[in-house]
């Protein structure tokens, strides 16, 4: 057995306190050590499915900033589930009061079980712990999701979090510290490739982090020479939207109506509004090859702006490289 992939069950340490909790004989609850919050990995996986679901949703306009506070009630999961399976189902769009979310939340978790081929029982989450903000418990659940509905989703793999299980016997409560398993050890080899593409460029290698901006760059203003328009700063450029715009625009042979965008935008909601119209041409066109938050390019994120420059970059670039090769070949 894989040491990195086991549960490792420890004893309490004598200089913690458990948490100070109600329960009946023989239930249990489990809880994050406070550290685990605070690990690199932790938060990169909270960040990578925000993304993922902003990315999804952004037609329907749903920004959620906090996994624990904006999914417990079911309306994003609705939402989501919607946009991946296409299913309709019976339930209020807006639900106001306790009662009326969880019944919501309830029917929303039993149709993504029939899709997801999964007895109630072996989820390691249920209506309780997502509408009580359980983050592990949503982590699970979207973690399960992602790998179901889009496996190629770049996720950080083998992430652990210290939890401490509570449970409550004949003799008092029991508590018991374990190393929890979140995403799988191992990725394939092409899900890692993703994540490395960019994560280990500008970890590993920042001195080539130039050179790549230098070639998408020259990628760039060759397409967009018959508008007059160059670009010399990738950070900076596409931050407004206007370029990206005009640049999905030449490559993919058409121009949209000047009153769908911005075309000089004065305030950061205009440059976001261009730049989600971005995003949505360039998922119809199957061009976005990582999930972006289109907030990252309005910030001038360079290690998102360049996830979506290489999308189309190596789409057009590389299939002009293999037309001229053949083109050589044929002289």
């Amino acid at each position: 057995m894989e040491s990195e992939c086991i549960y490792n069950l420890l004893q309490l340490p004598a200089n913690m306190e458990p948490p100070v909790v109600e329960l009946a004989q023989g239930e249990k609850k489990k809880y994050l050590q406070p550290d685990s919050r605070n690990n690199p990995e932790f938060k990169e996986l909270q960040k990578a499915l925000m993304e993922w679901i902003n990315s999804s949703l952004f037609r329907e306009h749903i920004v959620v900033q906090n996994l624990e506070e904006d999914l417990f009630d079911g309306l994003v999961l609705h939402h989501l589930l919607q946009k991946l399976t296409s299913v309709t189902l019976d339930v209020e769009e807006i639900a106001l009061t306790a009662s009326n979310q969880k019944r919501k939340l309830a029917v929303v978790l039993e149709a993504l079980h029939q899709h997801l081929q999964l007895e109630e029982s072996a989820a390691k989450w249920n209506v309780e712990s997502i509408f009580n903000k359980d983050l592990l418990a949503t982590l699970h659940l979207l973690v399960a999701m992602a790998k179901h509905f889009q496996p190629d989703l770049p996720l950080p793999a083998n992430v652990q979090v210290e939890v401490v299980t509570i449970k409550s016997t004949k003799n008092g409560l029991k508590s018991e510290k374990s190393v929890e398993q979140i995403t799988d050890c191992n990725m394939d080899s092409d899900q890692q490739s993703k994540v490395d593409i960019f994560d280990e460029l500008f970890k590993l290698a920042p001195e080539k982090v130039n050179a790549v901006k230098e070639a998408i760059i020259k990628f760039v203003n060759k397409k967009m020479e018959r508008l007059g328009l160059s670009v010399q700063n990738i950070d900076t450029q596409f931050a407004d939207g206007v370029v990206l715009i005009l640049l999905v625009g030449q490559l993919e042979g058409y121009f949209l109506n000047l009153k769908d965008f911005f075309l000089t935008p004065s305030s950061p909601a205009e440059m976001l509004h261009n730049v989600n119209l971005a995003m949505e041409l360039l998922k119809d066109g199957d061009l976005l090859n990582y999930p972006v938050n289109p907030e990252d390019i309005t910030s001038g994120d360079p290690k998102a702006t360049l996830r979506v420059l290489y999308g189309l970059f190596s789409k057009y670039k590389m299939s002009e490289d293999s037309k001229e090769t053949k083109t050589e070949a044929g002289n």
